[in-house]
């Protein structure tokens, strides 16, 4: 029980100071798993937060919120 504490506290500190670069990195030998097709959108989403920040789920996102409240105020 100790030793799994001990393991949580370090995994936690490692990563508490990566930065979201570094994570998205990490992540890449999970994709070994995926089809061709998960792996080209996970590649354009990673350019796309290095670009602007933002994700596509959250650009997609934004957009269905600015369509609501224009046709709202319409």
């Amino acid at each position: 029980m100790m030793k799994k504490i001990v393991t949580l506290c370090v995994i936690l500190i490692t990563c508490s100071s990566c930065s979201e670069f570094a994570l998205l990195a990490s992540g890449s030998s999970i994709a070994i798993s995926q089809n061709a097709y998960a792996k080209e959108y996970n590649g354009v989403d990673i350019l796309t937060i290095i670009q602007t920040d933002k994700d596509i789920k959250r650009h997609i996102y934004d957009t269905i919120k600015t369509n609501r409240s224009t046709k709202e105020n319409n």
